[in-house]
């Protein structure tokens, strides 16, 4: 059962909003060849030809290609209905689509050329932070806008991207200190962490830690792993040495190896409280037998999926399983069409210069049609999204967000147990 939404701020919260954010990346590179952010100037942005142009570097392979169709489904979903309210600059939105990956290989940056190649004037992805981290150079140094549904690495909020890169999901350090937060109160004393050594593993595996620490509770162990490790016996036999009496484990699809070592182990889900994050929050029915998961908590941003958006979403994809990012990536468009009717240009640069004013300060408004007639009637809005608030701040970056809270079932797949809002 769905217990109503909370708004809640904590001490720890604040504190880990004050932590120095470091950058890091999934590789031990940041930046990408032909990239041209990080030297503090952006290369001439191309002239608005009149169409506003969508990119979608999303995955459709690798171990995130489950959030693929939610996010394409949220892009196609938005495009489709702008243009049903009269597009853009008396023009219809098009898009222009891409594959992502995973980083293992690294297929983005060619993926990417695609992309500005097409004219792309906005590109909303990556999923993953790292894959962000391999392209961002690339996408803002040719006067491009990059928004990404899902980013949450703490790595972005000090990055030099000269004003272009902007993200609907939130910063780890709210998910962190909820996941904190959420392990403390379970009863956990002892809390162990498993995360991939990367810009996503690392930073929220130290919000977590933060938190914890914070308030007082032990950390049992900290074990960073390569991802694409054969095994990871090594550190899940560091973790039992350790007797932790709950696990965060900050993982991709690699999920279903590591469960498997924890039980051999005697730390799987029946023997002490785990948890996922947004990386592993998936279904898993097809992976395990009945009743493996069940009782591991997760979380993930979002706010609460209405039936109203969930049917939209299934009327342009009916295959949808999955709907995690979909409000994300369809705030993404949304936002970028109305910054773009704002600037009265399909400029990326122009655009950039707009997307923080259609987020806050103005006159409230909750879809496009009637954001779009606000704005060409004159009027200062303040967009609020099937995602949540959004709220840009000067980081590019949400001011405001929900985490959901989840759990499984028998089925091993997962179920609402509450909404939690809070500062960033």
């Amino acid at each position: 059962m769905i217990r109503p939404t909370r708004t809640w701020r904590t001490a720890a919260t604040l504190a880990a909003a004050a932590l120095v954010l470091s950058a890091c990346g999934t590789d031990s590179e940041t930046t990408n060849e032909g990239g041209g952010a990080g030297d503090g100037e952006t290369s001439a942005a191309p002239e608005g030809d009149g169409t506003l142009t969508i990119g979608t570097l999303l995955p459709e392979t690798g171990d995130l290609a489950f959030l693929g169709p939610p996010e394409f489904a949220g892009v196609d979903l938005a495009v489709q209905e702008i243009n049903e309210a009269g597009g853009v600059l008396d023009a219809d939105v098009e898009q222009s689509r891409a594959d992502s990956g995973d980083g293992t290989p690294n297929i983005a940056p060619g993926e990417t050329d695609k992309l500005l190649s097409a004219n792309s004037d906005v590109i909303v992805g990556a999923a993953s932070s790292s894959v962000s981290l391999s392209v961002i150079d690339k996408i803002v140094g040719a006067g491009v806008v990059q928004i990404s549904p899902a980013n949450t690495s703490t790595a972005f909020d000090t990055y030099d991207d000269n004003g272009l890169y902007f993200r609907t999901a939130p910063s780890d350090v709210l998910q962190g200190a909820v996941m904190g937060n959420m392990a403390l109160s379970d009863g956990s004393q002892n809390t162990a962490i498993m995360a991939r050594q990367d810009s996503y593993g690392e930073a929220l595996a130290n919000q977590v830690e933060q938190v914890i620490t914070d308030q007082g509770g032990t950390i049992a162990a900290k074990e960073l792993y390569d991802a694409n490790a054969a095994t990871f016996s090594a550190e899940v036999s560091a973790l039992a040495a350790s007797q932790p009496d709950a696990i965060v484990l900050i993982a991709f699809n690699e999920t279903t190896k590591i469960i498997p070592e924890l039980i051999k182990n005697g730390i799987g889900p029946k023997d002490v409280q785990i948890y996922f994050t947004d990386g592993n929050c998936a279904d898993y029915s097809k992976d395990f037998q009945r009743g493996v998961l069940e009782g591991i908590k997760c979380t993930y941003p979002g706010a609460e999926l209405t039936g109203d958006f969930r049917e939209r979403l299934l009327s342009v994809n009916p295959d949808l399983t999955e709907f995690t990012y979909g409000p994300e990536s369809y705030d993404a468009v949304i936002i970028a069409a109305l910054a773009a009717i704002a600037a009265e240009s399909d400029n990326g640069v122009a655009i950039s210069k707009e997307l923080v004013e259609v987020t806050v300060g103005g006159e409230k408004c909750d879809n496009f049609a009637d954001c779009k007639q606000m704005l060409e009637d004159g009027q200062d809005i303040d967009y609020d999204g099937v995602s949540g608030p959004i709220d840009f701040g000067e980081t590019g970056s949400p001011t405001a967000a929900t985490i959901g809270i989840f759990e499984y079932l028998p089925n091993n797949t997962f179920e609402n147990l509450d909404y939690i809002t809070g500062q960033i």
